[in-house]
């Protein structure tokens, strides 16, 4: 079986069909990571840099139960596969963050 063609280019894979994901759209990312000073701060100079439209003002917080955690929850502009793997991929380099989800 022949992977999906790119629309006006013979022979290439569509990368559209290869998503679950219909982009552009508001994609939201879950960040967990110990409760200090900067943590939220680092986590929106991240978003920034893959996602020049990030809204800070919608950034989401929850504590963990005994308030040593704190989850973040970013919700970016997402407009490929390969902006999302990157900004994955320096998520969880970071070493205030614990989990991305």
């Amino acid at each position: 079986m022949n992977p999906p063609a790119t629309p006006g280019v013979p022979g290439q894979p569509d990368p559209r069909r290869d998503s679950l994901i219909d982009y552009p759209c508001a994609f939201p990312i879950k960040v967990m990571g110990r409760k200090v000073d900067g943590f939220v701060h680092a986590l929106t100079e991240i978003a920034l840099r893959h996602d020049a439209s990030f809204n800070a003002a919608t950034i989401e917080l929850r504590d963990s139960k005994a308030g040593n955690y704190l989850g973040v929850t970013l919700t970016v502009q997402a407009v490929s596969r390969a902006q999302l793997d990157a900004l994955y991929q320096e998520l969880t380099s970071h070493p205030l963050v614990k989990v991305v989800l």
